[in-house]
């Protein structure tokens, strides 16, 4: 068999697997789909559906080819279909399978054969990598950048790879080759090219994930996280409350002349600022709470709105630059948030001095008139 020796791989299967660290049956599938693709290259068309068998014990191959019983007369793709009458009893829509001997291969198939092989033995391997990152995904490991690209930064964690797409960056973070960095495991994705690894140092995981490390108190219970609304690179709001009587949860959070928080911001950055914020079950104080810095004169809840009334000088505050201010309040307590401008108290008029003075003259003049 030119260019490929299939007895020579029926006899590799074992070794490769255990180099590669695969199951057994996983290389001989790699090379059955190696086959058929070598057999499809030589001997078919691009459009069939090929598959391949391979007989452990005398290297031989079988391929077989699927095609669709047809009604007879119709014009038809012999690649992947066949008339009725060619398809011994088979019914309409029945598959049928031709199946031939593998004989040999041409040069370019054997060489088509190859490259499969190391293709998919490659993309088993690292499948096989990455479903050990199953029971890490929402924790945070060390990575190192390999690459930086315009949409996604490359990274190697350990004997795994990964991405960290252009939306899970931080905004504004420089991403050099060489360096290490936290980055959160969010997801392994399935795709046509295999699993991918999905890292990310832009969620809330992350924030979340980082003052975990630094507050004690939300593991013993103590304190509890309620919500994170997160533009990374920018700001971060972050509800919290706590069971306890007499524990300031704001203040675990923030930590001692701030130590907390900053270790926190030493990570992502002191461009991001976070606000952190008392949770409430009253909507109305939530809402307060969250679109602080801002002063709030008054709070309307209407189902899943608010409307919320601030005096002229705390408007700017309350929207916030770009409207981040109230677009993370929004983000955080579940509600649209719509900024009012309080209508300003009606002052009284207040009368000068020359008025006063003139009125006390006059009513002087009268109580002496009636003397």
């Amino acid at each position: 068999m030119e260019g490929l020796d299939l007895k020579q791989m029926s006899a590799m299967v074992k070794v490769i697997a255990e180099e590669k660290e695969l199951p057994e049956d996983v290389v001989i599938d790699v090379i059955e789909t190696a086959i058929a693709a070598a057999w499809r290259r030589d001997n078919g068309d691009k459009d069939m559906n090929v598959r391949a068998e391979l007989n452990m014990k005398t290297g031989d191959a079988t391929v077989y080819v699927a095609k669709e019983v047809i009604e007879d007369g119709l014009a038809y793709n012999p690649a992947t279909e066949i008339p009725q009458s060619e398809a011994g009893g088979k019914e309409i829509g029945d598959i049928v399978e031709e199946s031939h001997k593998v004989e040999s291969f041409g040069r370019v198939a054997s060489q088509t054969a190859k490259q499969v092989v190391v293709q998919r033995l490659r993309e088993a391997e690292r499948d096989a990598v990455l479903a050990n990152f199953e029971d890490k995904i929402g924790t945070v490991v060390n990575g190192v950048i390999t690459r930086v690209e315009p949409k996604l930064v490359r990274l190697e964690i350990g004997r795994a790879s990964g991405i960290m797409p252009k939306s899970e960056q931080i905004d504004g973070e420089y991403y050099s080759v060489g360096s290490r960095i936290k980055v959160l495991i969010k997801e392994i994705e399935h795709g046509e090219r295999g699993a991918q690894l999905i890292l990310t140092r832009g969620s809330a995981d992350f924030i979340e994930y980082l003052f975990r490390q630094e507050v004690p108190e939300i593991e013993n219970g103590t304190v509890e996280i309620k919500g994170i609304a997160r533009e990374a690179g920018k700001r971060t709001k972050i509800a919290v409350t706590s069971s306890t009587p007499g524990v300031d949860p704001v203040g675990a959070f923030v930590g001692g002349r701030g130590v907390r928080v900053q270790a926190v911001m030493n990570e992502i950055g002191d461009r991001e600022k976070i606000d952190i914020v008392n949770w409430s079950d009253n909507i109305s104080e939530y809402v307060r709470e969250a679109l602080s810095p801002a002063e709030i004169v008054k709070v309307e809840v209407e189902g899943k709105k608010a409307k919320v009334y601030v005096t002229e000088d705390q408007q700017s505050i309350a929207i916030g630059k770009q409207g981040q201010n109230v677009r993370l309040a929004s983000k955080l307590t579940g509600y649209d948030l719509d900024i009012e401008l309080a209508k300003a108290p009606e002052k009284k008029k207040k009368k000068n001095v020359e008025d006063s003075l003139l009125s006390a003259i006059e009513e002087s003049g009268e109580d002496s008139a009636e003397e």
